[in-house]
């Protein structure tokens, strides 16, 4: 247990809590900003199972603030490559990779083979699902948020305590909310944020009070203020979810302002095996592109072309600076093509890449 001394000196902790950190198992929803410092912590203090669950890509604007990876890891799915990282740092504890999607199909099952649950998630939509999965099986969440130079931390469900929903019981409206490949995030905050989750998880697992339960806790990075905003139990919201648990497979979660985009950039993409590239600019727009076997379809007919379309390859869609093709891969979303990326800057990027 010598990896462990440091912990087992403290009174508070000694063999007997670090014992409990070994046998607890948490899954980590995200292996993003925010999951990445949790999944370093809690590895480090081992934590004896830990799930990693995300269909994402490693990208290079990934690497500003998601810490567990290298340039060695572009274009590899996030929960393989954070297993891979992790396995060196603490090769004693079991680490499982998912790399795919959280989605109602598998989320009871998962959830149900760990004691907490972290969420490092970036939309509504992934946040609901969580939020209602665990109150179906009896987890706490340990919740992180981050938005530009300010980040929020709470814990939900925890001993019959306040959720997700207690909170935030609608989603925000429509493009009210963009993300951080949108407005941009300070590169150190989700390390911060995510150490939070981090403690927070610790302390669940040893069983120490205070925990931020009822409690969201708020910081900003520029002026190093915090607070903490207080919330109740709201009994009517849980009722809801439980008295939904029958349907919950078939639930959709697909709210319109967090449908999942995902973007891949200019060096992922010509790196990406089965690729089919889908420019769906107008005939006129420049700069024209000379790419193998590229589909030139314009946004407006691209519903009525779908048949075009192969879908046993990875589509990337390209228009000029990287708007419209978020709006191409929510036509293929809707019509269960889920296979699809949008080009991050467009053609324009592109075309300075290459």
């Amino acid at each position: 247990m010598s990896r462990y001394s440091r912990h087992i000196i403290l009174s508070e902790i000694g063999q007997h809590g670090q014992k409990k950190i070994n046998k607890a198992k948490v899954l980590v929803v995200g292996a993003g900003g925010l999951g990445c410092p949790v999944l370093q912590y809690l590895a480090a203090a081992g934590v004896g199972t830990i799930g990693i669950i995300d269909d994402d890509l490693v990208e290079e604007s990934n690497l500003q603030r998601q810490v567990l990876f290298g340039s060695s890891s572009l274009g590899i799915n996030k929960a393989i490559a954070a297993k891979e990282r992790l396995e060196d740092l603490n090769a004693t504890i079991d680490i499982q990779a998912y790399p795919y999607r959280l989605d109602t199909s598998n989320a009871l099952s998962l959830f149900n083979d760990y004691d907490i649950i972290m969420d490092g998630t970036d939309n509504f939509e992934s946040r609901y699902l969580i939020n209602d999965a665990a109150v179906l099986t009896d987890k706490p969440i340990v919740y992180g948020a981050i938005y530009k130079f300010e980040g929020q931390v709470s814990v939900f469900n925890y001993n019959n305590g306040p959720t997700y929903r207690c909170l935030f019981s609608e989603a925000p409206k429509e493009n009210t909310i963009p993300n951080c490949s949108e407005i941009g995030v300070l590169g150190v905050l989700p390390g911060i944020i995510g150490a939070m989750q981090a403690n927070e998880t610790l302390k669940i697992i040893l069983g120490f009070d205070h925990i931020l339960t009822g409690q969201l806790y708020c910081y900003d990075a520029l002026t190093s203020n915090a607070f903490t905003i207080s919330f109740d139990k709201n009994d009517s919201e849980i009722m809801k979810v439980l008295a939904g648990k029958e349907l919950f497979g078939s639930k959709s979660y697909n709210l319109s302002c967090s449908d999942r985009i995902l973007e891949i950039s200019s060096r992922t993409a010509l790196e990406k095996p089965n690729a089919q590239f889908v420019d769906i600019r107008e005939p006129d727009e420049l700069p024209r592109l000379d790419l193998p076997d590229l589909l030139e379809i314009p946004l407006d007919k691209l519903e009525q072309n779908l048949k075009l379309i192969p879908r046993d390859k990875n589509i990337i869609l390209i228009c000029r600076s990287g708007v419209r093709s978020k709006k191409a891969v929510s036509i293929f979303h809707k019509h269960k093509i889920m296979n699809c990326y949008s080009l991050r800057g467009g053609a324009v990027e592109l075309m300075a890449y290459k």
